[in-house]
């Protein structure tokens, strides 16, 4: 491998406060900052100190001197057929009257503003907004059921929540109002205000007096505000972005500004090769880290037009996204590999039907890219590949190729190097002491965490040490809770989680979570939920649910796939379809070990037929048993 890129992340990592100091001068900033790095208080580290700037201005006011008649936002729905283009002097207006409207229901500096809706050009006005204000927004997918809905807003008690009527996908209207009343109807902190979009989809949404605004009427009266950036200092919180944790208890990401904002601006530059002018088009939702990273903050700060879509990528049919990079001449894209698989069972032809010479990368994210995608999507589409692996943790890519540094040779089924500013170790989960190369060890960060990546849990420091940083005796450093290996040319490769967190088609999921919504159901006493290996969606989840009555593991066929579909449901209740288990298995004990933890390693292994390794510690053999007969029975 050539000098350039090593010696890039070299620097980066022996004279840290030197290259991100240069870093810097990719964004604005009101009031220069004073220091590079503070990290007097490990593992809490502050970059830019003393430096105040603001992501909505480096988003879109800075663009409007040289490229206010340029495109910024380019909303696309095929669901609605609908297709909006605002330029930078459009979209800057649209979020002064979106911003003037959280200011007359009192959002200030530090509130909290939390935002449920779907894929529609209003959501990135509303995140965008609310940067402006200097508050603080968090944005939850859409997916979410309301007991979800409800525990992140008592987390966060926002002072005012913005979500739409209904959402669409597939051509099926989904509501999203009456999700918003029964979590708001629960939540012990519920907002004083909901502001709504309208996209009258719902005909039976029902307003509640006194709390409900529309969003529409408020808008009308601000057409012409000018509402000025809140400059703040760097370490300002600006989101909070949910992420599941392994207590069943979600853990709310807290992301600063200044840091983040860099961190945005030079990957645009060093690993995706942002031109400004250009169009970027990430498939993503803005519900999950790579939406609010690329689809609303990097394109922008890049000077780039954002594609927002609201649509499946079969739909109208297998084309629609690569005649939306001819449309629009994209030339950097960002996917997901679920969605690649999707596009892999359609006829190739339509790989081939409109000239996408513009694109130069496709980005792929959010799960291990198997060779085998990786491979095919290269060669039907002709334009190189490159594997990302990150997390909602760190904001951006931790491990890439970085064609804007150095044209290094891609892997398939590898995400390359580490990222500049990522000092990467794969350490022995027992020992902490660095592996060989080809030996599995947990990928590990070396802090100070780089610009981008979480400050802290919002309202939970403690708990931000706890989980991250004391998984190796003797050592503080944050572990990915990923497995990993490195080849002799350098080359990472991810294996999978060492946690209880399960990745489906992207969207990471607590199996705790999942657990506490089958438990619920009057029938099970107690469950077990693995993440299983599953060609289209990376993993899924399957649960295995100790029953009260034994007399159900002889029932008919018919009545335990009647109770099945009740456990399914009562998961989609609590937590939304998104995490309802492909099956459940009914049996009378689980395999623990004999101080009563679960084997999950164990189970997960039997799931997917695999040796169920090391069971010197099983307490019960008969629980692992039970679970080979029920996978043997459905089979």
């Amino acid at each position: 491998m050539a000098g350039n890129y090593l010696a890039f992340h070299q620097r980066s990592i022996e004279q840290p406060e030197a290259f991100w100091a240069e870093q810097a001068e990719y964004i604005d900033w009101h009031k220069p900052f004073e220091q590079v790095l503070r990290f007097d208080n490990p593992p809490f580290r502050d970059w830019f100190v003393g430096g105040e700037t603001n992501l909505c201005h480096n988003a879109v006011d800075r663009h409007l001197a040289e490229h206010g008649d340029k495109n910024a936002l380019i909303y696309i729905s095929t669901e609605t057929n609908t297709e909006v283009t605002y330029t930078f002097a459009e979209l800057h207006r649209e979020v002064n009257r979106f911003a003037a409207v959280l200011q007359a229901q009192g959002v200030g500096k530090g509130d909290r503003v939390l935002i449920y809706m779907p894929m529609i050009a209003e959501a990135i006005f509303a995140m965008l907004a609310t940067v402006r204000l200097g508050a603080i927004h968090s944005v939850v997918f859409g997916g979410f059921a309301a007991h979800s809905l409800a525990t992140r807003i008592d987390d966060a008690q926002p002072k005012v929540m913005v979500t739409a009527d209904a959402g669409m996908r597939g051509g099926k209207i989904i509501p999203y109002k009456h999700l918003v009343d029964e979590a708001l109807s629960c939540a012990e902190h519920p907002p004083a205000t909901v502001l709504i979009v309208n996209r009258n989809l719902d005909p039976d949404m029902v307003r509640v007096a006194g709390r409900d605004v529309d969003y529409a009427e408020q808008r009308a009266q601000h057409l012409d505000a000018k509402v000025p950036c809140e400059w703040v200092e760097s370490n300002h919180p600006s989101y909070i972005l949910y992420t599941s944790g392994t207590t069943g208890k979600p853990k709310g990401v807290q992301r600063d500004t200044g840091g983040y904002a860099v961190a945005l601006a030079a990957s645009m530059k060093h690993i995706y090769s942002g031109v400004p002018g250009e169009a970027y088009f990430s498939t993503s939702d803005i519900g999950w880290v790579v939406g609010h990273s690329y689809i609303v903050y990097g394109p922008l700060i890049a000077g780039m037009a954002t594609i927002v879509y609201e649509g499946l990528p079969t739909r109208p049919d297998a084309g629609i996204w690569w005649q939306i990079v001819e449309k629009y001449k994209v030339s950097v894209m960002f996917s997901a590999p679920t969605a690649v698989r999707v596009l892999k069972k359609q006829d190739p032809a339509w790989m081939k039907k409109y000239d996408i010479s513009s694109l130069r990368y496709l980005f792929l994210a959010g799960e291990p890219l198997d060779e085998p995608t990786a491979s095919w999507i290269s060669r039907e589409l002709g334009v190189p590949i490159i594997d990302n692996y990150w997390q909602t943790e760190t904001g951006w890519p931790m491990l890439s190729a970085m064609p804007g540094i150095e044209d290094t040779p891609v892997k398939f089924g590898s995400p390359s190097f580490p990222t500049y500013g990522f000092n990467l170790k794969l350490l022995n989960e027992n020992t902490g002491e660095e592996v060989a190369t080809g030996e599995k060890g947990v990928l590990a960060v070396v802090p100070p965490l780089p610009p981008g990546c979480l400050s802290t849990i919002w309202k939970q420091d403690e708990r931000f040490v706890s989980t991250y940083f004391t998984g190796f005796k003797g050592q503080q450093v944050y572990s990915s809770f990923d497995w990993g290996v490195k080849d002799e040319d350098g080359y990472y490769f991810i294996l999978g989680r060492t946690d209880d967190v399960i990745n489906v088609a992207g969207h990471r999921l607590g199996t705790r979570e999942i657990e506490e919504a089958v438990n619920v159901h009057d029938a099970i006493a107690e469950c077990a939920v693995v993440g299983v290996a599953d060609s289209l969606k990376g993993q899924v989840p399957m649960a295995f649910a100790v029953v009260k009555d034994p007399a159900i593991l002889s029932a008919s066929p018919e009545a335990k796939e009647r109770l099945a579909r009740e456990v399914i449901a009562m998961v989609g209740k609590e937590l939304g379809a998104i995490a309802n288990p492909s099956q459940v298995h009914f049996v009378l004990q689980l395999p623990k070990t004999r101080s009563g933890k679960v084997l999950r390693r164990s189970i997960q292994a039997i799931a997917e037929g695999r040796d169920p390794g090391d069971l010197t510690t099983l307490d019960d053999p008969s629980g692992l048993e039970q679970v080979k007969q029920a996978i043997a029975d459905q089979a």
